[in-house]
């Protein structure tokens, strides 16, 4: 497992976890990983990219939180800095957010 760099962090909230667990168990793979990557292209200038992934790669860096880990590309991570991984359900339906303080403004994308 990479070394998390001191200076670069991305928090999961426990909604995320739980929701990464569930996933873990209906896919019937309990070493399933979340993976997060951004590409250019939203709105406010982000567009994010969640898959679950059981491979590590040489330039990944790894967050282990509440029992699961949140794997994310070092160019990624650069974007990511500071940000909350939650998960949510609404009216609207449920799904995976990113709120990144990096991010010049906020939509659906």
């Amino acid at each position: 497992m990479n070394a998390i760099l001191a200076d670069h962090h991305v928090r999961l909230t426990e909604s995320a976890a739980m929701r990464v667990k569930t996933l873990r168990e209906m896919e019937g793979d309990p070493q399933l990983m979340l993976r997060l990557a951004v590409n250019g292209g939203g709105c406010s200038g982000f567009s994010y990219q969640f898959t679950l992934d059981s491979r590590r790669n040489d330039d990944d860096m790894v967050f282990e939180q509440h029992g699961v880990c949140l794997v994310v590309d070092g160019v990624s991570l650069e974007m990511l800095d500071g940000s909350v991984i939650d998960f949510v359900e609404d009216l609207m339906g449920s799904a995976f957010s990113v709120t990144n303080p990096n991010a010049s403004s906020s939509c659906g994308c």
